[in-house]
């Protein structure tokens, strides 16, 4: 088995390629470290999984439709983890143009050199924004997920239409995975529960949508792996699935418990929801179990309680 972990610096696919390592499988990382956020990041990320002699690190784009067809052509590719995307809800609202492009069109890039070798199973990062502003709750597949309220989703969703048009076509396995609010270790600084633990330190002001009462399904990067891996070994046809806890807390309740644990009061700024993020996600995640086996362990407490440690010993406090 070899995977191609796509987007394999950043926060969702540095683990998942770290787990594929652990377990002596050969791992291909392509990520093109851009800027959305520190690239050292990534770099540090990538330095996780160095000890491994069977990883190979491809700095490159997915849109790049070369090098995407010599790495299938000369690696032997059998499985996909496509966790790479131009990311943010909210910044995807002024730059429209970037995030299809990425999301969409590195995605295409990716299933054409796929379907042409033939690899076993495809699993494409999809996520819970899909829904958008939706009355029907918790989130079921089932649903239209027709009404997204930025491009990012925008962009996932198409993909997830056009995977459909490579499985209908080639017969390919391909496994869409809505993520739902992923969090936990070496996670991205531009989401809240990084900026939450760093204003702990620095005292920065902290934004909180309408006071702290959206709610949010919050799923540990444990858990999340764990999802993935199951998917990467279940070629189903075509799926689309929900990867996510099933209970949603507010985000007053989420700075409260970072306080405690902390010792330190957080300052927030109480402002409106801005039109790309829905009041609520909420998973039904009984399709990941009756076909990925999926179980997720680590409740919110016990996540930002491990996150919390990670976050101390890595800044020496």
């Amino acid at each position: 088995m070899t995977t191609l972990v796509t987007g394999g610096a950043g926060f969702i696919g540095s683990h998942i390629a770290e787990r594929l390592l652990q377990q002596g499988e050969r791992v291909i990382v392509l990520d093109n470290f851009n800027d959305y956020y520190d690239p050292n990041l990534k770099r540090a990320n990538v330095q996780r999984l160095q000890g491994y002699s069977q990883l190979l690190l491809v700095e490159g784009d997915v849109r790049d439709s070369v090098l995407v067809e010599r790495i299938f052509a000369e690696e032997s590719v059998t499985h996909v983890a496509h966790m790479a995307a131009m990311a943010g809800v909210r910044n995807s609202m002024s730059q429209v143009a970037l995030y299809m492009d990425v999301n969409l069109t590195g995605t295409m890039t990716l299933l054409n050199a796929a379907a042409r070798v033939g690899i076993e199973q495809f699993v494409l990062a999809s996520t819970s924004s899909v829904y958008g502003e939706t009355k029907n709750l918790p989130f079921t597949e089932t649903d239209a997920a027709d009404r997204p309220l930025a491009a990012y989703p925008a962009s996932k969703r198409a993909a997830e239409i056009l995977a459909h048009t490579f499985h209908h076509l080639h017969g390919m396995n391909i496994t869409a995975l809505r993520f739902f609010n992923v969090y936990g270790e070496n996670g991205r600084p531009d989401m809240m529960p990084m900026k939450l633990l760093r204003a702990t330190q620095d005292g920065s002001v902290i934004k909180l949508f309408n006071g702290g009462n959206i709610a949010r399904d919050w799923t540990y990067i444990e858990d999340t792996v764990e999802g993935v891996l199951n998917a990467l070994q279940r070629p189903l046809g075509y799926e689309i699935i929900n990867l996510g806890v099933g209970s949603p807390i507010s985000m007053r309740e989420f700075v409260d418990i970072v306080e405690t644990l902390s010792g330190k009061k957080i300052a927030v700024e109480n402002v409106p929801t801005p039109p790309s993020d829905p009041p609520i996600t909420f998973c039904n995640n009984q399709k990941a179990r009756l076909l990925l086996g999926f179980e997720p362990r680590v409740k919110i407490q016990e996540g930002l309680e491990r996150t919390w440690a990670w976050f101390k010993r890595v800044n020496g406090l």
